[in-house]
């Protein structure tokens, strides 16, 4: 799987999507969307799972945070993109690093990683994600993101509050030096996340990568540098 920092840089025609009777207005935006996103081709073509690949790729670029024999994990990790970059990265698939992806639902195997169907939440779950790392991670992700629900101060305060349970998690297992990243909306991370998260780490960042679409309200809190029991 060859690593890419973006799309491959060819042109394409728009593709428009026919109204059909029982295709609402929604679904032929989404369709038609998919169909013209570059990120989406890309992401076919290098054959990762999903076009969020990118979006940690971008990070990782910008941030160094992935590199061979780190432990990670992947909290909300279907449909697999994010596992698949970071098993690429850190070596895993060649025994250099550890990778674990926990979620609701299931995920289809990827090559390098653990992938744990569960709650990060649920204490038997917590305890199955620390014996499958092997010891303490140097880095948890979450893409996690609740269902939308149309309004926004309410969609903002469900993914803060996501963002809120995987730092939770994420001071019980990452290594002194060890980063977090998660997704929260533009706005940033508010009140007492970013105030635990400034306590917690040397370096607190939000950074929107080019391969989120320009109407989404995602952005990312990038925390490294974590100082333990501080």
């Amino acid at each position: 799987m060859a690593r890419s920092s973006g799309t491959s840089g060819s042109r394409h025609l728009a593709v428009r999507v026919k109204s059909a009777r029982r295709r609402k207005p929604s679904s032929k935006e989404w369709l038609e969307r998919q169909l013209n996103d570059p990120f989406v081709a890309e992401a076919r073509r290098l054959g990762y799972r999903s076009r969020a690949a990118f979006k940690l790729i971008q990070l990782d670029a910008r941030f160094h945070l992935l590199a061979p024999g780190r432990r990670v994990v992947d909290l909300g990790c279907a449909p697999g993109g994010w596992s698949q970059v970071a098993a690429q990265l850190v070596g895993s698939a060649a025994g250099r690093g550890t990778v674990v992806g926990t979620d609701l639902l299931a995920t289809d195997a990827v090559p390098g990683t653990s992938l744990l169907i569960g709650d990060f939440r649920d204490p038997a779950t917590a305890a199955s994600i620390r014996d499958a790392l092997g010891g303490p991670a140097d880095i948890v992700l979450s893409d996690m993101a609740a269902p939308a629900t149309g309004h926004a101060a309410t969609d903002h305060l469900r993914i803060v509050a996501l963002a809120e349970d995987a730092f939770a998690f994420a001071a019980t297992i990452l290594k002194p030096g060890g980063a977090f990243v998660a997704k929260v909306f533009q706005g940033g991370t508010e009140g007492a996340l970013l105030a635990e998260l400034k306590r917690a780490f040397a370096e607190v960042r939000h950074a929107k990568p080019a391969a989120s679409r320009a109407e989404s309200a995602e952005t990312y809190a990038v925390a490294k540098g974590f100082r333990g029991g501080a």
